[in-house]
């Protein structure tokens, strides 16, 4: 079969290649027929090239027309939806109903309905206007944007299609997307919907180019490459900090989603109250999409009770009794089995699970583990480790003072979750504990699972280093993400045909804009 063509400068071309790989199907452990290229450093080159031009052209674009092809791709991706939704289920094992035509599908075309909205209207540029001083400020495009989506969504989060994707284009910055090698031709489908939108819409061609998969040093070399204005990742720890130190050595604002244990505790209110149900939701939580979700529970913390040890009895009962699910890969499964094992030589006990579980493709039984609050302080770092997949940690701790302890010890997550009494029993504990959390997460939940992140604008999907490389970005929630991939423009005494259009004195939509200490700003 021939092999696939990557898509730069506006074309499918044949990829500078010496070398292919094959997805494989992880329900049937069958690899799939197409082979995919890994290219070399001239892919590369071509790409950053044509992006340099299409970014310097887009500068001079009205923001109507890059809106127009967001919801033009949109379009596309609906009409497509049969096949794409297919090539996924194929490449992932995810369900096609309701994960993927019923969710993540709609959610995709949702975030680029939103990020158009958001080109269009503009008040992330933050513009700032002193007219006393004659100084005006707003973002701008900060030049081509690298994208890496991760494994587990082939549509929201991907490269070519996904949330940083629509943000760095509704800013109006090229994209090279580098497909994940998990789902390859579901990247090449949406690829294609985009460059027809591309023509639909009257953009430079180059505003959206895709590469398969790269050597790892011709892509830590794209990293630290000056023609890249920001890199957006989301994966492992260790791929994404030698990420990082790429990027950081030229200078690159780069923004990593890397690791988290999000932390769910129970309160004794919460579990005198109804402990049945949050033993179902926290079972339902741990095992959504085999557990491998980014804000999946891997650390629940208790008192030492009754009610805990019938909470943990319950849910190890649904672990036992609910069939595993395929995971996305062998490696994704050697890596949960690895992480499984990590956890065991730290101390922790095996409740249920802790094994290769039978069925079609790769699964592993669903597996909970416990352990004291007093082991997980002596060996903190070790039981903090992110196992990826269908296992969780739980916790008991004596009293406040220890669940205090441990909270502050924690790194940082995407998120934190307490679940307290109804009846106002638990509020002097949560009062003592969530001051604490709230340090270490980026988005505080009560009485509520983490998993599910709504494309809300007030959605943070972002937290302290290391579940992000920094704390004060969201990768979901627009128009708050769009300014990951914006530069700060600051224009001193120039003239009024000079300045960009929302810098300049007319203002055309008050209702937006605010007079403070005699300066207006706007959003």
């Amino acid at each position: 079969m021939d092999v696939a063509k990557v898509l730069i400068a506006g074309d499918w071309r044949k990829a500078n290649s010496d070398s292919t790989f094959q997805a494989e199907n992880p329900a049937t452990r069958q690899q799939l027929p197409t082979p995919f290229p890994i290219s070399n450093w001239k892919d590369c080159d071509d790409a950053l090239a044509a992006a340099s031009h299409a970014a310097q052209d887009l500068r001079k674009i009205e923001p109507e027309r890059i809106a127009a092809f967001l919801e033009a791709y949109a379009n596309n991706i609906e009409s497509s939806a049969a096949q794409l939704i297919e090539a996924a289920h194929e490449e992932t094992a995810l369900p096609i109903s309701p994960r993927l035509k019923d969710v993540e599908l709609p959610r995709t075309v949702n975030q680029l309905r939103q990020a158009a909205a958001a080109a269009r209207e503009e008040s992330w540029k933050h513009a700032a206007l002193d007219l006393k001083l004659n100084i005006r400020s707003c973002f701008a495009p900060i030049g081509p944007v690298v994208v890496l989506g991760p494994n587990n969504f082939p549509f929201a989060f991907n490269g070519v299609s996904g949330g940083d994707f629509a943000a760095a284009i509704a800013v109006g910055n090229p994209v090279i997307a580098k497909a994940h090698p998990l789902h390859p031709n579901t990247t090449r489908l949406l690829a294609e919907e985009a460059l027809k939108a591309l023509a639909t819409a009257g953009l430079p061609m180059a505003t959206v180019q895709m590469i398969y998969q790269l050597s790892n040093e011709d892509g830590l070399r794209l990293m630290s490459d000056p023609r890249v204005g920001a890199i957006a990742f989301t994966g492992s720890r260790p791929v994404g900090l030698r990420l990082k130190e790429a990027a950081e050595s030229a200078g690159t604002p780069v923004y990593l989603e890397m690791s988290s244990i999000n932390p769910v505790i129970f309160l004794p209110g919460a579990l005198a109250e109804r402990g049945d149900q949050l033993a179902q939701e926290l079972a339902d939580s741990c095992l959504a999409g085999s557990g491998q979700f980014c804000t999946s529970p891997n650390l629940i913390l208790l008192p030492q009770s009754d009610a805990t040890e019938t909470l943990l009895q319950k849910v190890a009962t649904i672990f036992k009794d609910r069939p595993s699910q395929p995971l996305l890969s062998s490696g994704g499964r050697e890596h949960l089995s690895q992480g499984v094992t990590a956890l065991r030589d730290a101390g922790a006990q095996l409740v249920t699970g802790g094994d290769i579980a039978d069925g079609p493709g790769y699964r592993y039984a669903n597996t909970l583990l416990r352990t004291t609050a007093q082991h997980f302080l002596s060996s903190n770092k070790a039981l903090q480790r992110e196992v990826f997949g269908n296992a969780t940690l739980a916790v008991t701790a004596t009293d406040p003072a220890q669940l205090l302890e441990v909270i502050q010890s924690l790194e940082g997550n995407l998120t934190g979750s307490i679940y307290s009494s109804n009846s106002g029993t638990d509020d002097v504990v949560y009062d003592q504990l969530a001051p604490a959390l709230r340090q270490h997460v980026g988005r505080l939940l009560n009485d509520k699972m983490p998993t599910g992140v709504a494309v809300s604008p007030a959605m943070n999907h972002g937290g302290p280093y290391p579940s992000t490389s920094h704390p004060g970005f969201t990768a979901v929630g627009i128009p708050t993400s769009l300014t990951r991939f914006a530069a700060l423009q600051c224009y001193d005494n120039v003239r009024q045909s000079r300045l960009p259009n929302v810098l300049k004195d007319k203002i055309e939509n008050p209702a937006t804009w605010r007079l403070i200490d005699g300066t207006w700003v706007q959003g």
